[in-house]
């Protein structure tokens, strides 16, 4: 089965009219005011999951996610289980509408999580807390000393990394062919967006982020982390699913518990993991959460993948629509 819930399991389907296909969950930044409001009011598995995680944090997450306000919604610790919660609803009413065999799921920083309860490594609850409480651990180590994060476009892999060795920060994401992120103290991150041009760079924007998160500034947030997964009941995952850490399917439950821990200061290796998905002749691919981030960076990544993004009632309406015709 692929979310772990021993009063909802489902046994993998293996008949030949069974979709296959690779699941993609975002990370922080793509959550917005509203997300998961029209699934909870159409579908009572939804609404289920959604109460049983309100129960399991102690506290309404669905009102912050419905009605925020934005910077609410946008701090760590709210947005990160936000996510989470909002693509393994979307995966659980998929599932029951569409016969689709998983061959692999992936998620993009925080979205590595969401995938492995996709994919039944722990269960919602399970994943709900440490997830949260990995948001709050980053917030706070945020909170204790100024830095940030920018976007480094055009140039490639050899060119960031020399320009972040030079500014002493460091390479938090490479994204896509042409779309880096760089990330350190204010005054790297600064050195590095005014030395961009002359780096090879087209553009170096700023982002709009509270830290420099997968930097080396998250070593408190990693340190606390820890003990949280080495004390959480896994096991191994029903499909392949890839660690941002080294791009490669996870090979057993230390491995997991591992590879989740180093994401929290390494760099997001999203473009060579989808290559490798790619190579291995995975062509479709649906994306659980807001916007289409992810099917964005892919049309950069491969010509050959289909991306199918879903974020609401109308999106998931029409991905069940475009997968029962295929």
């Amino acid at each position: 089965m692929f979310y772990h819930d021993d009063s909802r399991q489902l046994e993998p389907l293996h008949d030949l009219h069974t979709m296959k296909a690779v699941l993609l969950f975002p990370g922080q930044g793509a959550q917005k005011v509203g997300m998961g409001k029209d699934l909870y009011d159409s579908y009572p598995a939804a609404k289920a999951m959604m109460d049983a995680a309100d129960a399991a944090l102690g506290y309404s997450l669905t009102d912050v996610m419905f009605n925020g306000p934005d910077a609410e919604l946008t701090r760590t610790c709210n947005c990160q289980p936000a996510l989470y919660l909002h693509g393994l609803a979307l995966w659980e009413i998929l599932r029951r509408e569409v016969e689709i065999e998983p061959v692999a799921a992936a998620g993009l920083s925080l979205g590595e999580f969401t995938a492995h309860a996709a994919a039944g490594t722990f269960s919602m609850e399970d994943g709900l807390k440490i997830v949260q409480k990995r948001g709050a651990f980053m917030e706070e180590a945020c909170q204790a000393a100024p830095s940030t994060m920018a976007a480094m476009i055009g140039g490639n892999d050899e060119a960031v990394q020399k320009l972040a060795a030079e500014c002493d920060i460091d390479v938090a994401n490479y994204n896509c062919p042409g779309q880096t992120v760089v990330s350190g103290s204010v005054e790297g991150v600064d050195k590095a967006v005014a030395g961009a041009k002359a780096a090879g760079f087209k553009l170096a924007k700023k982002l709009n982020v509270a830290g420099a998160y997968h930097s080396r500034f998250m070593k408190s947030a990693q340190e606390k982390l820890l003990p949280e997964l080495t004390a959480a009941t896994m096991q191994m995952p029903a499909c392949r699913v890839y660690c941002n850490y080294e791009a490669r399917p996870v090979t057993g439950t230390d491995d997991i518990r591992a590879m989740l821990g180093a994401q929290v200061c390494g760099s997001v290796r999203w473009a060579a993991s989808m290559q490798d998905l790619v190579a291995k002749g995975y062509t479709l691919f649906i994306e659980m959460g807001p916007g289409k981030t992810l099917a964005g960076m892919m049309g950069r990544i491969s010509k050959e993948a289909t991306v199918i993004s879903i974020e609401d009632v109308p999106t998931l309406q029409a991905a069940i629509e475009t997968l029962k015709a295929m």
